[in-house]
């Protein structure tokens, strides 16, 4: 794949549901780019086809007409299998509730994503590990999701999916929980993973998260109604953050 080619790309990708007699036209057409390393908010209200077009990124659902290229890839006609393999080598997935294990560590948590893929308990540890290093949670691998703040549980929802090396984060309303300061700390974290060369696709309904993606594209009514690039407000790191950095 040539290097100035889009990570992502949808071309018309429409997305139909019948309920009885009614059709809903969840998606009417969407065409985007996205390239290697850009952070994109994609404002989504509710209604407005949010959960299709994040299930469609997200190799979880197909379109019922256009079609979608990941890393080169035309996916929408990839066997459930194929689809599967290609989520796990490219794809890492934040949600709003987190979706943490209760009774399990930090640690377990972002193991996860690695237990079925034939990679070693040592090795599975290792890297669960760094991801924690990674986003300022080396010292609470060992404790519970009932054990952390909001903050802290967002983070090791980060680090899991960092754990197998993605090139995309997808991340579903990741702050819809959150208070403001640790919302304000989470978009910190993606400006860093975002200046690392990550690429980050959030979707929020939110303008104040918004301001901090590189790029705003909004969505309503299925359909795409601006496309623009912004100059993004850097997200200001909490105290603890910063003392951990001098630290490490």
């Amino acid at each position: 794949m040539e290097a100035t080619a889009p990570l992502i790309r949808l071309e018309d990708v429409a997305k139909l549901y019948r309920m009885g007699d009614v059709e809903v036209r969840a998606l009417q057409g969407v065409s985007l780019q996205v390239m290697q390393g850009e952070f994109v908010a994609i404002m989504v209200a509710s209604g407005s086809g949010k959960s299709t077009l994040m299930n469609i990124l997200g190799c979880l659902d197909r379109p019922t007409r256009g079609q979608y290229f990941l890393d080169g890839r035309e996916v929408s006609g990839l066997t459930r299998d194929d689809l599967a393999r290609l989520r796990n080598r490219m794809l890492g997935f934040v949600f709003q509730s987190f979706n943490l294990l209760s009774r399990t560590s930090a640690l377990e948590n972002v193991e996860l994503p690695l237990i079925y893929s034939g990679i070693s308990r040592k090795e599975r540890h290792r890297r669960a590990r760094e991801a924690l290093v990674r986003v300022g949670l080396a010292d609470r691998a060992d404790h519970h999701p009932n054990q952390l703040s909001g903050g802290q549980q967002q983070r090791v929802a980060i680090a899991r999916a960092l754990v197998a090396d993605p090139k995309i984060i997808l991340a579903d309303e990741p702050t819809g929980n959150l208070d403001s300061r640790t919302s304000v700390e989470g978009m910190a974290l993606f400006q860093e993973l975002g200046a690392a060369g990550m690429t980050i696709l959030l979707v929020t309904h939110e303008s104040d998260i918004s301001r901090y993606a590189t790029r705003v594209i909004t969505v309503k009514d299925g359909l795409i109604r601006s496309n623009r690039q912004q100059q993004p407000e850097r997200a200001v790191l909490a105290p603890h953050r910063e003392e951990e950095e001098l630290s490490a």
